[in-house]
């Protein structure tokens, strides 16, 4: 956690004052930086460059974690100067520099505290030997060294160098939460500024002299390969440098578990311009073909598999006839409690539904992009990643170099929620520039990007429940499957609070490539489940949140199983808090209610939703959102986390969908994919937290599976119709 080395530089530093701050006093940049440990160099006055070590994609990490290490360190967050970190999977290890699965301050948690602790135990330390005191009277605050009998007091900048000698504490106190005056208090976004005016810091502004730029050109159906290419016109074209295929991964390549590819073999275009190589992409004569079905070795998270990549041209309309088709047969038990088959055969009465949901791709709002420079003996790449581990070594294998040989300078990504977990673009962008012995910049068109895959599955889930005569839930039956997984988490709620429960999955091979997506199998799967217990909860004759505190009452007393994977006080706690801020029960004028609340990445979420028609269409009007994360680090960040996916998530309710014809993705652009629009935003949102001394959980994919949930059960009170198939609006307008 406290190894040093070099700190090498960067050409964004963002101080952390506001913009009043700035505009009073420029902070002064130290003559002289001294290293204390990985994460963190303090100048010669006092000013201190703390380097947070994960990718930043909007989840706000880039200050968050800067924060934490400031707490522990104590010093004044208006001298703290932010830079990103270098990917180096030696020295920063508490996080593996992944951005992903909202666990990036959850894992960092306690080694961030560590080296902020560390290294002020260390200018303490310095200080002590300095002042021929005893180390235990050495006080600190807001990044000044004390000792009250000797009257004498240091900045940091003083001891800085003396700091950097001493060893590294094996094990430091942390503070109690209680001192904290950082972490809890609501800090500006450190790349805030920068991103309105325009400043050069996203993958896409990267700019290297002499750079090539170069575009892909990918088969336009899933299940197709490169048979010819005839490049001829494009050569001739102004600014063209060459035209060639290349092929991202080898047949015998055993992929790791983000090497996902449905297009390995493509034709590379590269130029002077991205116009240039744009408009010579539309003069290829490129023939592609079917291929056969095909098998690869993945190593991923379940061990070494031989998974089977289906040949053949997929339709939406065969997707829908198969997992149909699936859902009558046998599946895979993956959860058994008590005898559901006799619970159902007796009940007085059995609510059965089916809830289905499309394909979805990310549309981040930065198209992918790579900055590749590969020569004989050494790589140098620069980009918005989110894991630049898990890439590494198939950059590797696939360039033929070692992996010490690999530099990649992590930029500012705009969007990602799992679509830059993903880096064939990467290797992509290194073949380029290796065939053509020159700095290339690899740049995706919105229609490249759209089409290439790597989209959320497409899931199908049929629910059961079995009520007594009077209205008490005796068993509960969910079977789900996908394309090409399954959407079923078997031990989360009800999973602990029913008698009879029984959970079953199946899946469908697939060659359209699929990913994660925020909040992976949640995003569906949510939705289903909480519409389904209001239509349960509606059937008993009860309220529908007291409905599920009475389940998790149960869950709480007197669970059943063992393997349940939710915390039933604090899942209810959220619905209590929301119950309460929403003033759940009391009316709301002519706004129809719905209310959701779900269990993922640790973190639990609860929503009511207001919705109001006008001219026969909703719109939202109102979510009330309460969410237990445990500690907050960044208030204001976190409430923006929430509104995004709250946001995201309507949006995706309403309209989101892929479809595909004979493997052709049917949507390419945003005037063919429905995005959710100003317009069409929530009015209002208010985010609550659950004051805890929890350490922190995930942020930024909780609160959005379970809006999907609050939407379809405010629809149904809006409309008097239930919706049980996203989207609930296809492509219609939300407002005329």
């Amino acid at each position: 956690m406290a190894g040093g080395g070099m700190m090498i530089g960067f050409s964004w530093l963002v101080s952390c004052q506001s913009d009043t701050d700035l505009a009073e006093e420029a902070l002064v940049m130290p003559e002289e930086w001294f290293n204390v440990n990985a994460y963190l160099k303090i100048g010669d006055n006092g000013v201190v460059t703390i380097m947070p070590p994960n990718p930043e994609f909007g989840q706000n990490v880039k200050t968050s974690m800067p924060m934490i290490i400031a707490e522990e360190l104590d010093v004044d967050w208006k001298r703290v100067i932010v830079e990103q970190a270098p990917f180096n999977s030696e020295i920063y290890t508490a996080t593996n520099q992944f951005s992903g699965g909202s666990q990036g301050i959850r894992r960092g948690w306690q080694g961030l505290r560590m080296a902020g602790a560390s290294a002020r135990h260390m200018l303490k330390e310095a200080a002590a030997q300095a002042w021929q005191v005893p180390v235990e009277e050495i006080t600190t605050a807001a990044g000044v060294l004390y000792h009250e009998n000797s009257g004498k007091s240091a900045g940091y900048g003083e001891m800085a160098s003396a700091s950097a000698g001493i060893p590294v504490p094996e094990e430091v106190p942390l503070k109690e939460l209680k001192d904290f005056k950082i972490i809890g208090h609501s800090q500006k976004n450190v790349d805030g500024k920068n991103i309105v005016t325009g400043k050069a810091t996203f993958g896409i502004d990267y700019r290297k002299d002499g750079m090539l730029y170069a575009m892909i050109a990918h088969p336009p159906a899933f299940g197709m390969k490169l048979k010819s290419l005839d490049d001829s016109a494009a050569r001739s074209m102004p600014g063209i440098r060459d035209v060639f295929a290349i092929k991202t991964l080898e047949d015998d390549y055993e992929r790791g578990g983000f090497d996902t590819n449905a297009f390995p073999e493509m034709v590379a275009v590269v130029g002077n311009s991205t116009w240039e190589v744009m408009n010579a992409k539309k003069a290829l004569r490129i023939e592609w073909e079917p291929f056969a079905d095909q098998q690869v070795v993945v190593n991923g998270w379940g061990g070494k598999q031989t998974v089977t990549i289906p040949g053949g041209l997929e339709s939406t309309a065969s997707h829908v006839a198969e997992m149909a088709k699936m859902a009558e047969g046998s599946a895979r038990e993956s959860r058994r409690d008590g005898d559901p088959e006799t619970a159902f055969k007796n009940a007085a009465q059995v609510i059965e539904r089916t809830y289905t949901a499309p394909f979805l791709a990310h549309n981040c709002m930065e198209p992918m992009n790579f900055f590749a420079h590969v020569s004989a003996d050494k790589a140098e790449f620069a980009g918005p990643i989110q894991g630049p581990a898990v890439i590494e070594q198939t950059l590797s294998a696939r360039l033929g170099l070692p992996v010490e040989k690999i530099d990649i300078d992590l930029t500012r990504m705009g969007g990602g929620f799992g679509r830059r977990a993903y880096g064939h673009y990467m290797v992509e962008a290194g073949l380029i520039s290796q065939k053509m012995n020159a700095p290339i910049k690899l740049v995706y068109s919105r229609e490249d990007d759209m089409t290439f895959g790597i989209y959320r599955p497409t899931y199908y889930a049929t629910y059961r429940a079995a009520l007594d005569e009077n209205g008490k839930l005796t068993a509960f039956h969910v079977k789900g499957g996908g394309i090409p997984e399954s959407p079923v988490f078997a031990n989360r709620f009800p999973a602990g609070a029913v008698d009879n429960y029984l959970a079953e999955e199946w899946s469908i091979d697939s060659n359209i490539t699929i990913g994660a997506f925020r909040a992976p199998r949640s995003n569906f799967i949510a939705g289903a489940e909480q519409s389904f217990l209001d239509e349960v909860a509606e059937a008993a004759g009860k309220d529908p949140i007291e409905f599920r505190l009475e389940l998790l009452e149960r869950a709480q007393s007197n669970p059943v199983g063992e393997r349940n994977d939710y915390e039933a006080d604090r899942y209810a706690g959220v619905l209590e808090l929301v119950r309460e801020k929403s003033d759940w029960g009391q009316e709301q004028s002519n706004a129809a209610r719905g209310v959701s609340a779900y269990f993922c990445h640790n973190t639990y979420v609860a929503h009511v939703l207001d919705m109001v028609m006008e001219n026969g269409k909703p719109r939202v009007e109102r979510v009330c959102c309460a969410i237990d994360c445990g500690v907050v680090v960044n208030p204001d960040a976190a409430a923006n986390m929430a509104e995004g996916a709250i946001t995201d998530g309507i949006g995706n309710a309403f309209f989101g969908a892929m479809t595909f014809n004979n493997g052709v993705p049917e949507k390419n652009n945003f005037d063919k994919y429905r995005m959710i629009r100003m317009s069409e935003a929530p009015r209002s949102i208010d985010v609550h937290f659950v004051e805890s001394d929890v350490d922190p959980t995930g942020m930024g994919e909780p609160p959005f599976p379970p809006i999907f949930g609050a939407v379809a059960n405010a629809l149904y009170k809006a409309t008097d119709k239930r919706t049980y198939h996203q989207p609930f609006l296809g492509d219609q307008q939300v407002l005329g």
